[in-house]
């Protein structure tokens, strides 16, 4: 497959990739059969040019359209929490674009290549010019309308496989962020937001969410999410 890809990505991959929603997990099968006719490495990851943004999970495009604008600040945000906590200490973060090949080949075989929101990396020999190679420590996913499916089902089934310790799924839209611990193989799964005027209180554990791989580190959700309507 690689020796054989010569352009970046051809315009009828573009063309097709445009047409069809790559998040939806019930796409026709002739319409993932168009798209997906090929598989898709880490190789060919490489020769894409830099202003076309798309991901590669099971040798599958997903393409990736410019987030709102919401979730760029609700990203800024967090990144600077993060980034000012981490000050002077040897683990790094870091913030899309940023590629990570969760099960890295030397030959770049591998079928599986993400560009999270966030991510925080301990081990530096993990990270080239390129991205990082093999899971972060923590990763945090801002939904968005086109990605929400796709970071709650297929990457939450990928983190947890290639051993993520931590994945945060932050919902705008409830003010609300999941927080998934691995212990053991799987996932433990806490609920942490700020309460609206209808909201059962609780539905969360609190509004001070912790990093559990950041000791020390307390994200006080109401800093992140504006202050709910109240009526």
């Amino acid at each position: 497959m690689s020796s054989a890809y010569k352009k970046p990505l051809s315009d009828t991959v573009r063309s097709d990739a445009a047409r069809l929603d790559a998040t939806r997990l019930d796409a026709t099968r002739s319409d993932a059969t168009r798209l997906h006719a090929e598989r898709y490495t880490y190789a060919d990851y490489l020769e894409w040019d830099e202003d076309f943004r798309a991901e590669i999970i099971d040798g599958k495009i997903f393409m990736m359209p410019p987030p709102l604008t919401v979730h760029q600040k609700v990203c800024g945000t967090l990144f600077n929490k993060l980034y000012n906590f981490l000050e002077g200490k040897p683990c790094q973060v870091f913030i899309a674009p940023f590629g990570v090949r969760l099960y890295p080949e030397e030959d770049r075989s591998d079928d599986t290549v993400v560009e999270p929101d966030i991510v925080v990396v301990y081990d530096p020999s993990k990270i080239d010019e390129r991205g990082c190679n093999g899971p972060p420590d923590l990763v945090i996913e801002v939904l968005s309308p086109s990605t929400a499916q796709k970071d709650r089902l297929f990457k939450f089934h990928h983190y947890l496989n290639a051993g993520v310790r931590e994945y945060w799924i932050v919902d705008n839209d409830t003010a609300s962020v999941q927080v998934h611990i691995l212990d053991q193989g799987r996932f433990v799964t806490n609920a942490y937001g700020i309460a609206g005027p209808h909201d059962a209180l609780a539905q969360y554990t609190s509004d001070l969410a912790p990093v559990s791989v950041l000791p020390g580190l307390n994200i006080d959700l109401k800093t992140i999410f504006p202050p709910p309507i109240q009526d």
